[in-house]
């Protein structure tokens, strides 16, 4: 086929990139089809110019309207309650750290990770110390991918064991569908084991109230959610979405500081975001079509605007500290861009390390930091980067574990916590002079995912105060309130 520089026809390596994006289901469709007629995100990518004519020409991907749906969760398994493995002390801020069995490939024997099931971990906040941990059967362990806690404290919700068929059943359990396991918080032991349609990806407090949960998209039952509110005063799904009338794939999910609004990271149907970054670090695809955020309203379950953005597959969004924009990554091509909220332009977009997956703003809101995890590039990343928050400068290039993917700011503003999968280790920095304080080895180094503050006032009374979700309970040390400790 012969290669024009108008609309009327399609490169031969510009129909490949169609087919291995999944933008049109077959070649055929795709050869007798009026380009001069598509949307801009779908036409060619060697006659689109720059991401702004992509911006400026979005087409609208969600549904209108209201498109929430409920779901309903089963009880598998229950158990009686624990005796406590340690008693929180009034005035008291503990770390909850969620880890898993799995280890980087360059470790040396002596640091490989020697857990036989997943396992929850308890640290003191000033001192940095591990207080509490226990190790969960092996029959319950599942695939570990962040740490969630009740906005009370009193809960740890932890990924389960993948289902099966019931004994008898002719019908096969859903393909690599998980559970999540209820833990009580001081005991660290399981009290439910509960089916809420997939297998948990993300997890964080919203609106004090409820713990929003995303799915991952490729192991979810039919009929149920990808994105939802779980109540866990009842163990139900309060309300959520599917990726099926968001136009698009669901990655995962943030709620807003004010809990009103979720932003849903959004990959084009029709193929796997990570694998496509992952061929495309290789050559093996040249182009794909532009990756999105959705802002969802919770109230309603309504998509309220959609943003683009210059990258490709991002992991994460955070908010600066004045609410007016957030940051987004990219970890198919490696960079951070920084969004205005109200009219969708790019404030700035900057080069990271390879594959960065959080991403964190320091107490006074000038910096952001990024894990370059290495997600996308064979998970060997080992650095974090940190860039002026207003100009989009970069300031500094930090040493750091292998597979660092989470980053949360502490309570009191002062401590940047690092969590890493590769290594099963808590890498603490100043959040000023980016000053290495601290490295904290996770029991029989488990892979570490997600990181949850848990505050107890005068009268032994505990609230999440933050987590991967930034802060809650009233504590925002970006704005002037810090929790003191």
């Amino acid at each position: 086929m012969k290669t024009t520089s108008d609309h009327r026809g399609i490169s031969a390596l510009a129909l490949a990139a169609f087919v291995l994006a999944g933008s049109l289901p077959a070649a055929a469709q795709v050869q007798n089809a009026d380009v001069s007629k598509m949307p801009i995100t779908d036409i060619p990518y060697e006659q689109v110019t720059s991401f702004e004519q992509i911006r400026l020409n979005w087409v609208r991907k969600a549904q209108e309207g209201n498109i929430g749906r409920s779901f309903d969760v089963q009880l598998i398994q229950e158990w009686e309650p624990a005796a406590p493995l340690f008693t929180p002390e009034p005035g008291g801020v503990y770390i909850y750290e969620n880890t898993g069995r799995s280890s980087h490939a360059d470790r040396p024997p002596e640091e490989k990770n020697t857990n036989r099931s997943n396992r929850t971990v308890v640290l003191d906040a000033r001192s940095r110390q591990i207080i509490a941990t226990a190790e969960l059967a092996p029959e319950l362990a599942g695939s570990v991918h962040s740490t969630g806690l009740s906005p009370d404290g009193r809960f740890v919700y932890a990924s389960g064991p993948v289902l099966t068929a019931p004994e008898g059943s002719k019908d096969a359990a859903p393909a690599g569908q998980g559970t999540i396991l209820k833990l009580d918080a001081l005991s660290l032991q399981p009290l439910k084991m509960l089916n809420i349609g997939g297998a948990m990806h993300h997890s964080q407090v919203i609106q004090d109230r409820y713990v929003l949960i995303d799915n991952f998209a490729t192991r979810r039952e039919a009929g149920a959610l990808d994105v939802m509110l779980f109540d866990p005063e009842t163990d139900s799904i309060v309300s959520g979405i599917r990726d099926e009338e968001m136009g698009g794939n669901i990655y995962t999910s943030w709620a807003d500081p004010t809990g009103e609004y979720v932003y849903v990271l959004m990959e084009p149907g029709g193929f796997s975001g990570y694998g496509a970054s992952g061929q495309m670090r290789v050559g093996d695809l040249r182009w794909m079509r532009p990756f999105w955020v959705s802002k969802v309203r919770v109230a309603d379950w309504t998509v309220v605007q959609e943003y683009p953005y210059p990258g490709y597959r991002s992991n994460w969004i955070q908010f600066s500290a004045d609410g007016q924009f957030f940051y987004v990554n990219g970890s198919g091509d490696d960079k951070v861009i920084k969004i205005n909220i109200e009219t969708g332009e790019v404030a700035w977009s900057q080069a990271s390390g390879p594959g960065p997956y959080g991403i964190e703003v320091n107490g006074d809101g000038t910096q952001v930091w990024a894990a370059d995890k290495g997600e996308t590039v064979s998970m060997f990343g080992r650095t974090i980067t940190v860039i002026n928050a207003e100009t989009g400068k970069h300031i500094s290039t930090l040493p750091a574990a292998y597979m660092i993917d989470h980053i949360v700011l502490s309570p009191n503003g002062r401590e940047m916590w690092a969590t890493s999968n590769g290594e099963g280790k808590l890498w603490v920095y100043d959040a000023d002079n980016r000053k290495l304080l601290d490295i904290i080895n996770m029991p029989g180094f488990g892979d570490a995912h997600g990181l949850v503050f848990v505050a107890y006032d005068d009268k032994g009374v505990g609230r999440v105060v933050a987590d991967q979700g930034d802060f809650h309970g009233g504590i925002d040390p970006r704005n002037g309130r810090p929790l003191v400790y």
